[in-house]
């Protein structure tokens, strides 16, 4: 089986000798243009700078190039994308879940969760689950979403007020900006 062909990456701009315009304006590694150039001069020019010609746009009239290390270039621009890359954060919706007759202790812990997932930047959502004929108590599960709001009005700020989902009611928090 004959190994597949290698083809140029598309999001790459053409250098050297993949660049096709007949006339091209140059523009120096230092920044300084050169004017208008063949392609072969500026081939000759690049190659006697040990450099390499890159299409910088080819939308101008004529197309421009610089005359650059793409090697260095192309390094550049990775590096740039992996810091961009790292500095995006996604923001995730991370549940706290509970029932309306949860113990001190309990409650603290959760509210803990909940700061924790809030100073990372996160969404809370609180969720206070009902089994059986706890659901009638809907007014005592309110009221503890509430004072876990309270508990957590420093770190956060309510998007969505506490509401029933079935046999769930829920609050939504986001991290205070």
């Amino acid at each position: 089986m004959p190994a597949p062909e290698k083809r140029p990456n598309r999001d790459l701009p053409p250098i050297n000798e993949r660049i096709r315009f007949p006339k091209l304006r140059v523009i120096d590694a230092d920044g300084s243009q050169l004017g208008i150039l063949s392609r072969e001069e500026a081939l000759n020019l690049s190659d006697e700078r040990e450099l390499d010609l890159v299409l910088v746009s080819d939308k101008a009239d004529p197309p421009v190039c610089r005359i650059m290390d793409y090697g260095k270039y192309k390094f550049e621009q990775e590096k740039k994308a992996r810091e961009a890359k790292k500095k995006q954060h996604t923001v995730d919706v991370k549940e706290v879940k509970m029932r309306y007759k949860i113990e001190e202790h309990d409650y603290n812990v959760r509210i803990n969760q909940a700061k924790r997932f809030l100073k990372d930047g996160d969404k809370v959502k609180a969720t206070i689950m009902f089994r059986g004929r706890e659901i009638q108590h809907s007014d005592m599960a309110e009221e503890l979403l509430n004072r876990m709001a309270q508990d957590l009005q420093e770190f956060a700020e309510i998007q969505q007020a506490p509401k029933k989902e079935g046999r769930n009611m829920m609050m939504l928090l986001a991290p205070k900006r």
